[in-house]
């Protein structure tokens, strides 16, 4: 090879070497485990091994385009699970965020399910099947949501999930389904943080979101479902209170249920960067179509501790539910639990 084409390819490489630096984008993987030891009375008393384990584990790409938006995709793998769910969002500047989402919830109202302020997990999900009913929207299906820009502590979220019902789907796929019982989903919410450039309503945070599910020609019924609720910050204390209804549509069944309402309400303390307690309390009352088929309700408390240790933290729950999956009738639907977690996280 003479000298001249030696000199031609090695500008060439060096060329490639730089654009592909220059377009090259980050990889990070996150994850953790979770070990726990949990105790139950009432409905089915601990008869097994109380010995658990849960894992997790997210690889995350980003990058940036020419025109300076940025871009990232999430991956996540949780309890042994080949995939659970992915993500990608492009932040375009000052024109928003727009999300693209296969079953990580979070989207549209799914975000406000629960906010209470909490020492460690929701005042329901520590551990205890209560079988509290929430609102999820649009979350859990392929969905997409556009974010707007922040303005003067305000955001605004819009979700659409093409088909509610059809799950998540693979690239060029559709959702296989071949009767329409489900229609399209819409979610919107309000996020605004007023601090009004006072340090003392830094912490104050107000939020509102609705959801809808169109109906169709199989099932004639309308789905709905809505959250508001504040939370503020204010030194160490934390506190918070939410309301919430569903109505996932009766079709006129006398014995159907027709409505779902939901009081939320935590406080959680910091006693220091590392320890801290909480104490939250979830009311739900469910309803059905026939006037005189009696509401039911029901109620989950919670407290906890926790203390973290740098990548390590150890968690204590007790969590008691009356009334549990709205089942009355009998003290087996009274549940206590008791659940001791250590956590490693990497």
């Amino acid at each position: 090879m003479n000298k001249l084409t030696k000199v031609g390819l090695s500008a060439l490489c060096g060329s490639l070497a730089s654009i592909s630096a220059a377009n090259a984008g980050d990889m990070t993987v996150t994850g953790g485990v979770d070990m726990t030891w949990s105790s139950y009375d009432g409905g089915t008393s601990t008869t097994g091994n109380p010995i658990g384990m849960g894992s997790n584990l997210t690889f995350k790409g980003s990058g940036e385009l020419d025109n300076g938006w940025a871009f990232d995709y999430t991956v996540a793998m949780l309890n042994n699970d080949a995939y659970s769910n992915s993500a990608v969002n492009i932040t375009m500047g000052g024109l928003g965020k727009l999300n693209l989402n296969q079953g990580d919830s979070g989207n549209g109202i799914d975000a406000f399910d629960d906010k209470m302020p909490t020492a460690w997990e929701e005042a329901w999900g520590a551990g205890l099947g209560t079988g509290l009913q929430l609102v999820n929207g649009v979350g859990p299906e392929s969905n997409v949501q556009y974010t707007t820009p922040t303005l003067m502590g305000t955001t605004i979220t819009v979700a659409v999930a093409p088909d509610m019902g059809s799950g998540n789907v693979n690239d060029k796929g559709s959702s296989g389904q071949t009767v329409d019982t489900t229609g399209a989903g819409y979610d919107a919410t309000l996020n605004i943080n007023p601090s009004f450039g006072t340090e003392i309503l830094s912490g104050l945070n107000m939020f509102v979101g609705a959801h809808y599910t169109e109906n169709t020609e199989q099932t004639k019924n309308n789905a709905y479902e809505g959250v508001g609720g504040i939370t503020f910050d204010l030194g160490p204390v934390s506190v918070g209170y939410a309301k919430a209804g569903m109505a996932p549509g009766s079709g006129g069944v006398k014995t159907a249920v027709e409505w779902y309402k939901n009081d939320m309400y935590g406080v959680a303390f910091n006693i220091n960067d590392d320890l801290s307690l909480s104490y939250g309390k979830h009311e739900s009352r469910q309803g059905f179509h026939g006037r005189d088929v009696a509401s039911i309700d029901m109620k989950v408390e919670s407290f906890q501790i926790a203390y973290t240790m740098g990548g390590a933290s150890l968690r204590y729950a007790q969590i008691d539910a009356d009334n549990a999956s709205y089942q009355t009738g009998s003290t087996i639907y009274d549940k206590e639990a008791r659940v001791i977690s250590v956590s490693l996280a990497f």
